[in-house]
């Protein structure tokens, strides 16, 4: 009986432990790793949770940008440090899902963390350039089906990134085929889907990109949402079309922590969250940049939607056959 015994009173130690840290968190300042330079949207999204969350938390909040490998560097540095809830990341499926599904060299997996909070989405979108020879899907569909035609160019964000993958299983579910042109950001992509050097691209319907298609620069074929958004009605669902039925990519920035944090400091830095989301300036920037907020969700819903898009995001590489590289 004695192991027993001493197996229970570890057990309440543990349980002690993570109770007393909850309530003393957080004891020193937090840092919001991003995992991308200074300067790009996942770096703005914590910039403008970064003063709110610390009032809310009442401990300095410093965002630190640790950019490299697809983001996997910075997710790995936030896994390394103690599971204590003050070392924090702002990740999107990118560098969370995607990496791990495509990139050789990394070696956390998905399931290694978990949402604190989820702060704001926007679906994907995809363009052509604004002198294509299809205004529709049904056309684009013809235009890349016709016999004889040679391939369209449709731009992605690297081998194995997110608009990669939705670039493959569009091609899968319509039956076209594309010429995939890789790039190290999308800067460079939708400037030369502007210039006409390649003629479609998927990217974020958010930032720059309402402003790029109410100028006329590009046009947009339809978005990789259920439906319409309410601000875009003109800009179709591409999952309406009969051949592209579940055909629902976005990307999402949350605030994520190692699994291992406790249950307690995890609901600390959710409240933390979606108290910086009430922030009337804070939303308006937000959404002047087309993304949508998310509503307060709690971290075990959270969880339940994470591992969803896990397990949606492991189909979509394997029926492509997606090797990682």
């Amino acid at each position: 009986m004695k192991p027993m015994k001493t197996l229970s009173g570890l057990l309440a130690g543990l349980l002690l432990s993570a109770g007393a840290l909850a309530q003393t968190f957080p004891s020193k300042p937090v840092t919001m790793i991003v995992p991308w330079p200074a300067g790009g949207p996942s770096d703005f999204v914590a910039r403008k949770l970064q003063n709110d969350m610390a009032r809310s938390l009442g401990q300095a909040m410093v965002v630190d940008n640790v950019g490299g490998a697809g983001g996997a560097i910075g997710v790995q540095r936030m896994l390394n440090a103690p599971a204590d809830g003050h070392t924090l990341a702002l990740g999107s499926p990118v560098e969370l899902i995607v990496a791990p599904l495509t990139m050789a060299a990394v070696k956390y997996k998905a399931e290694d963390m978990k949402i604190v909070g989820q702060v704001v989405k926007a679906p994907l979108v995809l363009l052509a350039r604004k002198d294509l020879p299809a205004n529709s899907l049904e056309e684009l569909i013809q235009l890349a089906s016709r016999p004889g035609a040679q391939g369209l160019s449709i731009g992605n964000g690297g081998n194995g990134s997110l608009f990669h993958l939705a670039a493959e299983k569009f091609s899968q579910q319509t039956g076209t085929k594309f010429v995939h042109v890789p790039y190290k950001g999308t800067a460079l992509m939708i400037a030369d889907l502007m210039g006409g050097q390649v003629d479609l691209a998927f990217t974020v319907f958010a930032g720059s990109i309402p402003a790029t298609l109410a100028e006329g620069k590009v046009k947009a074929i339809g978005i990789g949402a259920k439906a319409p958004l309410p601000r875009f009605p003109q800009i179709p669902a591409l999952a309406a079309h009969p051949r592209l039925a579940g055909f629902e990519f976005d990307s999402w920035a949350g605030v994520l922590v190692p699994r291992s944090t406790p249950d307690a400091v995890a609901d600390r830095l959710n409240k933390a969250v979606y108290e910086a989301l009430r922030n009337p300036d804070t939303r308006t920037a937000f959404e002047a940049t087309g993304n949508q907020l998310v509503d307060p969700t709690p971290v075990a819903e959270l969880d339940r939607i994470y591992r969803a898009e896990i397990a949606r995001y492991q189909a979509i590489a394997k029926s492509i056959h997606f090797e990682p590289q």
